[in-house]
């Protein structure tokens, strides 16, 4: 079983709970990445380190375990006239803003209307949980 500091390969499916996939990597390369790094969500990688090398299972990860829950908090309206005038935005765009703190902060265009913008600072699997089927190819 992998142990913190292995570097494991791992092809897996990620479905949300109504079984809609929202990522894979079948059919491309394995996902790589190195225990006790936080390379991968805590429940990804927890479920790794309990398999053996070609081991396949189901796991469904409650948000705690995966991207944490959604806070209202970090969703804001924002008048288009205090966004920069050149800026043309879409649903769906992600852009850094710069909080109160000046941290930088990733947030995505959730809505838009004639005359505001909805940015979601949301993980975007925030508050879901997920389904991963998951095999362990290798441990190194």
């Amino acid at each position: 079983m992998p142990a913190n500091g292995d570097k494991v390969s791992v092809h897996y499916t990620g479905k949300y709970a109504d079984g809609t996939i929202f990522d894979s990597s079948k059919g491309e390369e394995p996902l790589v990445f190195t225990i006790g790094e936080n390379e991968v969500i805590d429940g990804f990688e927890s479920s790794i380190k309990e398999m053996a090398i070609g081991e396949k299972k189901t796991v469904t990860l409650a948000p705690e375990q995966a991207y944490g829950e959604r806070y209202d908090d970090l969703v804001v309206e924002v008048s288009l006239s205090d966004m920069p005038a050149d800026l043309e935005l879409e649903l769906g765009d992600e852009l850094e803003i710069t909080t109160e703190d000046d941290e930088p902060m990733l947030v995505i265009v959730a809505a838009m209307t004639d005359e505001t913008v909805t940015l979601d600072g949301n993980a975007p699997l925030a508050g879901e949980y997920l389904t991963f089927e998951l095999e362990l190819l290798s441990v190194n």
